[in-house]
């Protein structure tokens, strides 16, 4: 009989690996920076899949969803993944165009979180990301239905084979649904886990003036 849920929970153990320090006195004045310094450290540390993130967004009725995606950029226009327009997360975008992200690299203990407005980028933009993407990618894009009720595997076969048909011999293939947003961010947080538990979180929250920067107890 293997072990319940309960007793594999209290066998496992976090950050198993040595954690770097984090000074905030040292952080940048802007949050971009401390980013991608810590998205290339991160890279360098073999986090697999750094570039995975976590979307959270709320429906019509402001009931919370949440799903991992990928992130596609990040620069002044903001912290861009994409999507259908008509997926679930596509219209809860519609409805309410705000989101959260939360980036987790536990091979150094970090956490990045960032939450704000989001807007979609003109179709130019969105489709300019999709083509510059992988073949698969543009597959699945042109796969489509995300989110709707699948009648069985054999359609979903069917359909996406066809799919990597044309991705294949029309690279260059629209998907009109398919859609880059941007998040503006409001606030940005990275924490640094510690051993000891003196985790340190660094808070920057934008202002008329510029990024305020503060600390939050862990």
């Amino acid at each position: 009989m293997g072990k319940d849920l309960h007793e594999l929970l209290r066998s496992l153990r976090v950050w198993d690996v040595d954690l770097p320090a984090f000074d905030p006195a040292t952080a940048p004045a802007e949050p971009l920076a401390l980013f991608t310094d810590w998205f290339a450290q991160a890279v360098a540390a073999g986090q697999v899949e750094p570039h995975t993130m976590s979307l959270a967004t709320a429906d019509e009725e402001g009931l919370p969803d949440v799903r991992t995606v990928m992130l596609h950029g990040a620069d002044a226009s903001g912290w861009s993944f994409a999507t259908h327009v008509d997926s679930r997360k596509g219209r809860q975008l519609t409805a309410r165009p705000h989101a959260a992200l939360g980036f987790y690299w536990p091979a150094q203990g970090r956490q990045v979180r960032l939450r704000g407005p989001v807007t979609a980028a003109p179709s130019t933009e969105s489709q300019a990301d999709l083509h510059a993407r992988s073949t698969g990618a543009l597959a699945a894009a042109l796969t489509g239905r995300q989110s709707q009720v699948l009648g069985s595997l054999e359609e979903l076969a069917r359909t996406s084979e066809a799919a990597w048909e044309r991705a294949r011999h029309e690279p260059g293939t629209p998907v009109p649904t398919w859609t880059l947003y941007h998040l503006h961010a409001e606030e940005v947080e990275f924490f640094q886990g510690d051993a000891q538990r003196r985790h340190v979180r660094l808070r920057y929250r934008r202002t008329e003036g510029g990024w305020a920067r503060e600390l939050l107890w862990p």
